[in-house]
């Protein structure tokens, strides 16, 4: 289920992750080839992506928490 991108934050190894509405979270890399999101890198960038739909495969499993 799509749910939206409400803030982020870093886990313990630098790597940014989107916590979702639904309370569950993503990370969100910028790992070119595999992962090309360099809006993530930036403040701007991600702040420009709050809001923003991301698939959450735990709220389909686990629904909301």
């Amino acid at each position: 289920m799509q749910q939206a991108i409400i803030e982020f934050d870093q886990d313990e190894e630098g790597h940014w992750f989107a916590q979702l509405a639904c309370r569950h979270t993503q990370h969100v890399r910028h790992n070119p080839p595999w992962q090309n999101r360099p809006w993530v890198i930036t403040e701007q960038g991600r702040n420009e992506k709050l809001g923003m739909m991301l698939e959450c495969k735990k709220y389909d499993e686990d629904g909301f928490v």
